[in-house]
């Protein structure tokens, strides 16, 4: 997945405000489209006015992941669903370990493509789902430099209101790119071998190196 794709993702998924956080209007938690609606107008105004996001300031975006984003998705599950049968082999203790470093490797991954954020536009489908769906796709499109972006997210209902467990950009699904890399790792060296692998790609030096 080419980090260019996923610009629209992070420019939505990670952002705060210059000093302390901004004063952020009320979070629509009634819908699952009005929840990521929400949200990502109000993320994508805050990060367009901050220059240490824009400069790839990984202890403010893991800030801001923690407290403005990780309230509205389930990254647990997504974790879990990447593992895929490998998870309930983990003891809880690996199982934390893996979340932590999975959502830090997301993060160091795609930080720099915050600097590109600009005007992009949003258009969002019709939510095709009836009241009763506790799993349900928000699908959109962002347009960025005339370029149109598939953007989807998977959501479940909980009994703390929508998250977002997925992501489909252009038509790769999040949980799918990570799936065979995670398989591969483990069956080569476990899960404590998974654990470090993640651990060395979340230095520094290894993050500098990472393709784009």
């Amino acid at each position: 997945m080419k980090k260019f794709l996923l610009i629209p993702v992070v420019a939505t998924l990670l952002s705060c405000s210059t000093g302390s956080f901004a004063e952020a209007p009320a979070i629509d938690m009634g819908t699952p489209d009005g929840l990521v609606k929400s949200v990502t107008t109000d993320v994508l105004s805050i990060v367009r006015a901050d220059s240490s996001i824009k400069a790839g300031d990984i202890e403010r975006i893991t800030q801001v992941v923690n407290q403005k984003i990780l309230p509205y998705t389930d990254f647990a599950r997504t974790t879990r669903l990447v593992m895929g049968r490998h998870w309930r082999t983990a003891t809880p203790q690996q199982q934390q370990q893996i979340v932590e470093q999975f959502k830090m490797l997301l993060i160091r991954t795609y930080s720099g493509a915050l600097s590109q954020v600009g005007n992009q536009e949003i258009r969002y489908q019709p939510l095709r789902a009836a009241p009763t769906d506790t799993d349900v796709v928000v699908r959109s499109t962002v347009i960025n430099n005339g370029q149109p972006i598939e953007l989807d997210y998977r959501m479940e209902k909980t009994a703390y209101g929508w998250r977002v467990y997925d992501l489909n950009v252009a038509g790769a699904w999040l949980v799918q790119t990570y799936q065979q890399q995670f398989n591969e790792q483990i069956q080569q060296h476990g899960i404590d071998g998974l654990i470090t692998y993640l651990s060395q790609k979340n230095t520094p030096a290894a993050a500098a190196k990472s393709p784009s």
